[in-house]
């Protein structure tokens, strides 16, 4: 036992682990970590950009694609796809065994789509067919043309990791398309208990923009303290809006709540604690989706114990602080989320790149 299960049977907070790599799906590594308290995985363009063109683990799949006439896009599908199948089946158990509460992997519709909301649903619904696993996530960022994507993926079974939320507005609005898609589904006489969501809540990116803004107002009293307690507020409106009789109605015929989810857990600044943004975090109906280099430093020295709702009115307190000292949270948080599109719209682009180079050179060594 390790202090990644102890989070999930003494505090019920999962650990995800936030990477993906051919080899380390079939040398074991994925199982090692499901050993040692692993309960899901979320991947990325980023990560997926990383895996593929930074290794030669899927030469011989490529070289196959290639052979078969392939496009630049269906090569990345065909890989990224039987990467998330075979990992789906590693953690199968864990869905099983939660009842569907965990045992998720999650792939991402194309960063191109992020201001699509028809391109989205239709890559959504595509891919979760493609897939083929009821423990498959499809990643939907929270843009204002994702959300009423969201709502129509719920309000037809597939399930959704909500990406690319920074404020308090984008929980809401998030938590909304949720529940609103849940009552389609049911208005339709379809099963909630049969659907799950994460809201995916991004934590050390909010700090490092926030700490330059902070930096720049000289008062620097705030530093290090926003991101946590962002997220701490996220969770008190968790809890107030999965309340109540609106949810409540829902509940009764099964609906399973939207967790929260903290991503970017790993620590920027090397002033701060590596696992500031797992000791500070843990609370129950949580996920924390962790780098590998996080998930070994808080199995290592992490300290287990529910901080998630202390010390909620200084939280409060230091967002609002915020304005006091010139600092826009709400222009922030905006432009983090814009930025976060064109992060994972450059890797996707990089990667797609990196297939077509390698497929050439290898259509050019069959010639």
């Amino acid at each position: 036992m390790t202090k990644l299960h102890d989070l999930y049977t003494q505090q019920g907070q999962s650990v995800w682990i936030d990477y993906i790599r051919r080899q380390f799906i079939v040398d074991g590594g994925l199982q090692a970590a499901v050993d040692e308290g692993v309960r899901g995985v979320t991947s990325n363009p980023a990560i997926f950009d990383k895996a593929i063109a930074g290794s030669d683990d899927y030469d011989s799949q490529l070289a196959e694609l290639v052979a078969q006439g392939k496009s630049v896009e269906e090569i990345y599908e065909a890989m990224a796809i039987e990467d998330i199948q075979m990992a789906a089946d590693i953690l199968r158990p864990i869905y099983d065994e939660s009842d569907g509460v965990d045992g998720y992997i999650s792939l991402e519709v194309a960063p191109t789509l992020a201001n699509d909301t028809d391109g989205t649903i239709a890559e959504g619904r595509r891919l979760y067919a493609e897939v083929n696993r009821p423990n498959l996530m499809i990643k939907v960022p929270a843009t204002d043309a994702g959300l009423p994507a969201i709502r129509t993926l719920i309000s037809e079974g597939i399930n959704v990791n909500v990406t690319l939320m920074f404020s308090l507005q984008d929980y809401d609005n998030v938590a909304e398309a949720y529940i609103a898609g849940l009552e389609d589904l049911v208005a339709n006489d379809g099963d909630p208990s049969k659907v799950a969501s994460v809201a995916s809540f991004f934590v050390s990116r909010v700090e490092s923009d926030m700490d330059s803004a902070i930096e720049a107002s000289g008062n620097t009293d705030l530093l290090g303290k926003v991101a946590v307690a962002n997220t701490k507020l996220a969770y008190k409106r968790f809890q107030e809006t999965f309340s109540g009789e609106r949810w409540q109605a829902l509940a009764d015929k099964g609906a399973r709540v939207q967790r929260p989810l903290w991503a970017s857990t790993s620590t920027k600044n090397d002033a701060y604690s590596d696992v500031k943004y797992v000791d500070e975090l843990i609370g129950s109906d949580t996920v924390n989706t962790m780098p590998p280099e996080t998930k070994e430093a808080f199995k290592d020295h992490g300290t287990v114990a529910r901080t998630i709702d202390t010390d909620v009115d200084d939280a409060q307190a230091t967002i609002d602080a915020l304005a006091d000292i010139g600092v826009d949270y709400d222009a922030i948080t905006q432009n983090l989320q814009d930025v976060g599109v064109e992060k994972f719209e450059k890797p996707f682009a990089n990667l797609l790149n990196s297939i077509r180079t390698k497929a050439e050179n290898m259509a050019g060594e069959a010639s």
